[in-house]
């Protein structure tokens, strides 16, 4: 994102605020998530785009050479084995711009995360 003097209100906002190339990825993660969680919301939280249902559900967010994925402790941990060419940390996985980003893989997340949060009374 360009400045953090005019936070983005609006995923849409976010997403124009990149070069085109970093966009059409971000819109298409954005489309693989809304097809794995069509019942969860869209959000702005912690400045990242945020899918929400009964609580956060994943978030990400374009940086200079990667895009950050979210999915919870849970989402990482769970998938492990799958992400083992990527950059993870305790909830957070990177997908590198110049590689091909794991769409297939992003989808199989959120619909685990979706389990997960349904569950939560």
């Amino acid at each position: 994102m360009k400045s953090d003097a005019n936070p983005p209100k609006t995923i849409d906002e976010y997403i124009a605020s990149f070069p085109l190339d970093i966009q059409e990825k971000l819109n298409k993660i954005r489309k693989t998530i809304k097809d794995a969680a069509p019942e969860a919301t869209e959000k702005i939280s912690y400045m990242m785009p945020t899918f929400y249902l009964k609580r956060n559900l994943v978030h990400f967010a374009a940086f200079k050479n990667h895009i950050g994925f979210y999915p919870a402790p849970s989402g990482v941990e769970n998938f492990k084995d799958e992400l083992t060419g990527y950059k993870t940390s305790k909830g957070a996985i990177q997908f590198p711009l110049d590689k091909k980003i794991p769409y297939d893989l992003i989808s199989r997340i959120v619909k685990f995360r979706v389990k997960e949060n349904i569950k939560i009374e």
